[in-house]
């Protein structure tokens, strides 16, 4: 009896309170640690519920787990990222009104020491969870990931398609025709005009230069001269197989595109929207892989601002934008959270007060990925985005230009579709007069700290 008072003490003094600074921040949390199989389920200790437990991932599983959390009075659900495993889940949940975060697996377990098994890792996720130390990853809207799934998988079709346009391009050396050197694009007009020709059973060199169309550079004798050719038989098999293959997926891409189509018309248009932008010119030739509707419209529709624009955005790159951020901006609350989560603030390192590094971080980010392409394209442009670009590839080379101006373009995104502006034009010449201004004001604060003065000369006049 005289041992059980300081076998008490001791207990208590193995298991010390808390400090203030981990109070809990989620009192109702639970863990998933997500497999292909199965799943675990982690809730707060408890004597009525089991702390852990092990369900299927089928459909009917699923529900209940949303029930079950539901018993249990939980309002919150750290998920474990990993692929598309947790999809399913994820979506259940969020029609049940649970606020789900899906994390990264990767900062959550790299625990050196931790027992590394699916029980421990939900019952770790929802430790960190309650206590408000984990950040769910972004994910858009429902609006925004059906038409992200439409352009992804429109992507994987251009990308197959192109892979047998390279067949067709191998098998054209194998018969001894250059049609190559005179035709710079085979999938064009004359390219697929000869090569269905050929395949048709065609071989007079001069039938086939007829086919050449009037936008075509070489004349009918240079494309006849590379149509010459005593090659083997045996590569039309390949070629054949290669067009076909093209032309079903350049069908698929159609029906991508009649799909985006319509699901655009479907979306919810914005209370307050700017007017509808003045149509464009049409251009003489439609850009390879642009969807075969008028994107412009539609995406002014669902977003209320005209993100074409801006210099270097095209239809194309402003919808992959919005499919990959979505039209409302409340998930980053300034433009800075929207650029550091596009990876483009400095991540600066610095060890015993000496910086060690300032590079941008690395991450895989699509939105990221089209500004880029958007800023590489303005090397050429006379505007004042151009100008700027080109005056960073001077200064910082061409990696570092691109980012910098990628930067620009997406602080415009966000005003645009935060705040509804429009985007203001700014031509070349202001801004070089603003940038001569700037550097001129810069010199003149040296020379004044060097103890001169800088006197303007009219022109013409000697130095």
């Amino acid at each position: 009896m005289a041992r059980g008072k300081p076998h008490a003490s001791r207990a208590a003094k193995s298991t010390p309170a808390l400090p203030p600074q981990l109070a809990a921040v989620n009192l109702h949390a639970a863990g998933l640690d997500v497999g292909a199989a199965s799943h675990y389920v982690a809730v707060p200790p408890s004597d009525d519920f089991s702390p852990v437990r092990c369900v299927g991932a089928c459909t009917a599983d699923l529900a209940a787990v949303a029930d079950g959390l539901a018993t249990c009075g939980l309002t919150t659900v750290a998920l474990e990222s990993t692929g598309v495993y947790g999809i399913p889940l994820f979506e259940l949940l969020e029609t049940r009104g649970f606020a789900v975060l899906r994390v990264d697996p990767q900062p959550v377990q790299n625990i050196q020491g931790r027992p590394q098994s699916a029980v421990h890792d939900c019952q770790w996720l929802q430790r960190r969870h309650t206590f408000g130390l984990v950040a769910g990853a972004f994910r858009p809207p429902d609006q925004g990931c059906v038409l992200r799934s439409y352009l992804r998988q429109r992507g994987m079709l251009v990308t197959d398609a192109s892979q047998h346009s390279q067949h067709m391009q191998k098998a054209l050396p194998q018969m001894k025709r250059k049609l190559q050197q005179v035709v710079s694009d085979l999938t064009g007009m004359t390219g697929m005009a000869i090569i269905r020709a050929i395949l048709a059973g065609e071989r007079d060199p001069v039938q086939l230069a007829q086919l050449r169309h009037d936008r075509c550079q070489h004349d009918d004798a240079a494309i006849a001269k590379a149509l010459h050719g005593q090659g083997r038989e045996a590569p039309l098999c390949a070629r054949a197989q290669a067009v076909a293959w093209y032309d079903i997926y350049h069908q698929q891409i159609a029906d991508c595109d009649r799909r985006i189509e319509a699901y655009l018309s479907t979306c919810a248009e914005p209370r307050a929207r700017q007017p509808q932008p003045a149509p464009r010119p049409r251009p003489s030739k439609r850009k390879r892989h642009q969807p075969g509707f008028e994107v412009r419209g539609a995406l002014h529709r669902i977003t209320g601002v005209d993100l074409t624009a801006i210099e270097g955005i095209d239809a194309t790159t402003a919808l992959s934008l919005v499919s990959a951020i979505g039209v409302a901006m409340s998930r980053w609350p300034t433009v800075k959270h929207f650029a550091s989560w596009l990876g483009w603030c400095p991540h600066q390192r610095v060890s015993g007060g000496k910086v060690l590094s300032r590079r941008t971080k690395l991450c895989a980010n699509r939105a990221a990925t089209a500004l880029r392409l958007a800023a590489s394209c303005l090397h050429h442009s006379q505007s004042a985005w151009g100008a700027f670009f080109r005056r960073m590839k001077a200064r910082l080379g061409t990696p570092q230009a691109i980012t910098a101006t990628a930067h620009k373009l997406a602080r415009l995104v966000y005003t645009m579709l935060k705040h509804g502006t429009a985007s203001v034009a700014q031509g070349m010449a202001d801004y070089e007069q603003r940038d001569q201004e700037r550097v001129l004001q810069h010199v003149t604060r040296r020379a004044k700290t060097l103890g001169y003065a800088l006197v303007r000369t009219a022109e013409g006049a000697p130095a």
